[in-house]
């Protein structure tokens, strides 16, 4: 089993949330497919690509009509390029929440900071 590592864990009645650091990017694939438009939006803004990019070539993320699914592909593509640690190895923070007997992973990012205000922020909404 690939490496992880538990960076955040609180509970909240009988919700737990938690922040895994993972080398796997297939975890990272699940986790990413799993994200909800806000949850990409959030991803989006962290990436920043339209630091990076001319803004103008950019895909438009949630935009009518993408059916093809460009703009998560080169969303994954770019989470991609910024968990490069050192040479090809990757490294994700992946939030996950679990409900009773239900866990989902909610939000995948390449740095800790966004994955741990995503997990908060979750802690919060009632």
């Amino acid at each position: 089993m690939p490496r992880q590592e538990l960076f955040f864990e609180q509970q909240a009645g009988d919700r737990r949330i938690e922040v895994l650091k993972s080398y796997d990017q297939g975890y990272a694939s699940e986790a990413f497919k799993s994200m909800d438009e806000a949850a990409l939006q959030r991803l989006w803004d962290t990436l920043k690509p339209g630091e990076i990019y001319d803004p103008a070539g950019l895909p438009k993320l949630n935009a009518p009509g993408d059916v093809s699914g460009e703009a998560e592909a080169f969303l994954w593509d770019e989470l991609l390029e910024q968990a490069r640690e050192d040479g090809s190895l990757l490294s994700f923070f992946i939030v996950n929440e679990t409900t009773g007997k239900h866990s989902e992973s909610l939000y995948v990012s390449p740095d800790w900071p966004s994955a741990e205000a995503f997990a908060k922020e979750r802690l919060s909404v009632a």
